[in-house]
């Protein structure tokens, strides 16, 4: 038998071999990962939400920081607007 006798299988370029196939498994694949991924943050939301509260709404008190030791500022004076005008 000579290698010309023998079968050769079916050439395929390079871009075709690195290409997956698109079937119904990927589908699934994509969809339960998905769903998983937001089951997790829900999980860990729900998990946390307790100890980290939201931003304060328009009802809540705004306290300053205690860091903050900046002082108030002058109230104006009639005569620096007289002089500025």
């Amino acid at each position: 038998m000579t290698s010309q006798d023998t079968p050769r299988p079916a050439t395929t370029t390079t871009t075709r071999a690195r290409q997956g196939r698109w079937g119904r498994h990927v589908f699934w694949v994509l969809v339960f990962s998905t769903l998983l991924a937001a089951l997790g943050m829900f999980a860990a939301w729900a998990w946390r939400a307790d100890t980290h509260p939201g931003p304060a709404g328009p009802g809540q008190e705004r306290v300053a920081a205690p860091g903050s030791q900046t002082p108030a500022p002058q109230p104006a004076t009639p005569s620096a607007e007289r002089a500025n005008q």
